[in-house]
């Protein structure tokens, strides 16, 4: 069994592909920063000697080398059984006021990525009839709030693209998943100085994408809600 995660160096990505090589499978990893997803490499092998941790420094707003990961992977798992569309940025901000060229930034990353890989990856998925895509979304695809900004388009875009991707596949028995999570103990929320029982553990999202992932066959779980017990923040 082969997985693909994008974005895995830390937060939600490193939970789910330590929680995969938990299962037996072998995973297939990228982040930018080449230093710490050596590190995380090491954590998730640790989890399973005897699975593949594949790890590839990647610059998911490069489209060139993001084909170059697919080529990579592709290379060296001859079957897909679970994609993790995770890879994204997040940059608060009003629209009036934001930088320009951050929703072409933020686009490139956060959906552009998900759509070339996805791409890429789909004709191992259609041969082999079978596979589970998850794309990793935001309360923030579902709901516009204050200091959304650029970000908050992109999370509605890949939303659309999630839900089109699952009508595209459901004759070829390729399962598509959209995740939001509300706030999330992760990267974009360093320096936060509330209480921290108000953001929830990477750790339950992959918990939640590990269940999806074993329902029959004939069953899809097409959305995941995920927020804290007291609301977003």
């Amino acid at each position: 069994m082969n997985a693909v995660i994008t974005g895995a160096s830390k937060g939600i990505g490193k939970a789910i592909a330590e929680k995969l090589a938990l299962e037996g499978f072998n995973v297939a990893i990228c982040a930018r920063n080449a230093a710490t997803l050596a590190e995380t490499q090491a954590a998730v092998q640790a989890k399973n000697p005897a699975v593949k941790v594949l790890a590839i420094a990647v610059d998911m707003g490069n489209k060139e080398e993001v084909l170059a990961f697919a080529d990579t992977v592709k290379n060296n798992f001859s079957t897909i059984d679970i994609l993790v569309n995770n890879a994204g940025i997040y940059t608060p901000g009003a629209i009036h006021q934001e930088e320009d060229g951050l929703l072409e930034k933020l686009m490139a990353v956060n959906v552009y990525s998900a759509y070339y890989l996805t791409r890429a990856l789909l004709p191992v998925m259609i041969a082999q009839q079978k596979g589970h895509i998850f794309n990793m979304c935001s309360t923030a695809s579902l709901k516009s709030y204050p200091n959304g900004g650029s970000y908050s388009i992109t999370k509605h875009a890949l939303l659309g693209f999630s839900k089109n991707l699952r009508e595209e596949l459901k004759n070829l028995q390729i399962k598509v998943t959209s995740v939001n999570p509300g706030p999330t103990l992760t990267a974009s929320w360093e320096g936060f100085s509330g209480p921290p029982e108000r953001l929830m553990p990477p750790e339950d999202i992959a918990s939640v994408v590990w269940s999806a992932y074993q329902m029959a066959p004939q069953t899809v779980v097409e959305e995941i809600l995920l927020r804290p017990i007291l609301g977003d923040l």
